[in-house]
């Protein structure tokens, strides 16, 4: 005959005290970190929490200390790899520094949804915001709003009055522009981004700079929506320029905005058959996972996710306990990855 399970009641911090045979403020003392515990008494209570299995009720403690140790992160456009990247990286500091993380994805980074977001996250007691924000329409409405608490914005490379951790991505850019001049090609043709992003106005920048200063007139831009479709028709574009051979800029370099598009560049190429790299050497920017397995492996930028959650979260933290400036920005440097698709034409 079965019987009902037996009502077992988990161990409270009486429960542990009586078992370390120490009082209940003594317990608290030694699970709140306080420094005026001995060394012996600490040991006796940890080894107590040990053996009864206690657990901290986190709503509890949040009542006394007023503090929820949550932090919420609001991410836009997270199909795309670089927020999704971020995203992962957040996660992970803020784990690694004891906080939990409440999230609110958004498509569309416009005010309402912000606003919503901001306030879902209020009400779940979040001490402060992460906010992915990739595009200048998404930070302009961040700063419009009167959050209560602090927000860090992330890929948000701006001038608005908000801290901000980001990549450099006109750094990045340089880098692989000065590859490619370095390289032997006599300009760079670039496959740009969205216009309203931001990385993508500072690759873009980072591209005009190396070539205006190289006293190279940069040649007319392509535009493209970060996808592999946008870059395959950017791709048959620049084909039709170097097999036509028309005009006084010729196309022997590129670099696209992400790997994604320069995936589409390569194929489009091929199919004109124009050879990487012996007739048109291409860059990409990201380093997704699968770029070294492209045909050929790309020459990119990579991005340090992992840093910039670390970054990231601890800008935060430090507002949220009243160490940092208002408005600091701070960078994260990117890393140039070589690979065949850029090799000199000789090397083919």
């Amino acid at each position: 005959m079965a019987h009902p399970a037996e009502d077992v009641r988990p161990p409270t911090m009486a429960d542990v005290a009586r078992e370390a045979g120490v009082s209940h403020q003594t317990v608290s003392r030694v699970l709140s970190g306080h420094p005026n515990v001995r060394a012996a008494t600490r040991e006796q209570v940890t080894r107590a929490v040990e053996q009864l299995g206690y657990r901290r009720n986190s709503a509890a403690r949040a009542l006394v200390t007023r503090r929820t140790r949550t932090l919420g992160v609001i991410a836009v456009n997270t199909a795309l790899y670089g927020p999704a990247s971020t995203l992962t990286g957040l996660q992970e500091a803020a784990r690694e520094q004891g906080y939990l993380v409440s999230t609110v994805s958004l498509r569309t980074g416009e005010g309402q949804g912000l606003k919503s977001a901001i306030d879902h996250l209020a009400s779940w007691g979040v001490e402060g915001v992460v906010a992915i924000t990739p595009q200048r329409s998404h930070v302009q409405a961040l700063a419009e709003l009167d959050a209560p608490f602090p927000v860090v914005t992330v890929e948000g490379g701006h001038q608005l009055d908000l801290p901000g951790v980001s990549l450099d991505q006109e750094l990045g850019a340089r880098m692989v522009t000065e590859h490619l001049l370095a390289a032997g090609h006599s300009t760079v043709w670039h496959v740009a981004g969205p216009d309203d992003w931001l990385e993508s106005e500072a690759r873009t920048a980072g591209w005009r700079a190396v070539l205006e200063e190289s006293g190279i007139t940069p040649p007319r831009v392509l535009t493209g929506d970060w996808s592999p479709l946008s870059g395959y028709r950017a791709g048959q574009e620049l084909a039709g320029f170097a097999l036509a051979r028309r005009g006084a800029t010729p196309v022997t370099a590129v670099f696209v905005a992400n790997d994604q598009m320069a995936l589409g560049v390569l194929r489009a190429l091929r199919e004109a058959g124009i050879r990487t790299p012996g007739q048109v050497a291409v860059a990409g920017f990201d380093d997704i996972p699968e770029a070294e397995y492209f045909p050929p492996p790309l020459t990119t930028v990579r991005q340090d996710f992992a840093a910039i959650g670390r970054r990231s979260i601890g800008l935060l933290v430090d507002h949220i306990e009243g160490r940092a400036r208002k408005a600091e920005h701070l960078l994260v440097e990117p890393q140039l990855i070589m690979r065949a698709s850029t090799r000199p034409s000789g090397d083919d």
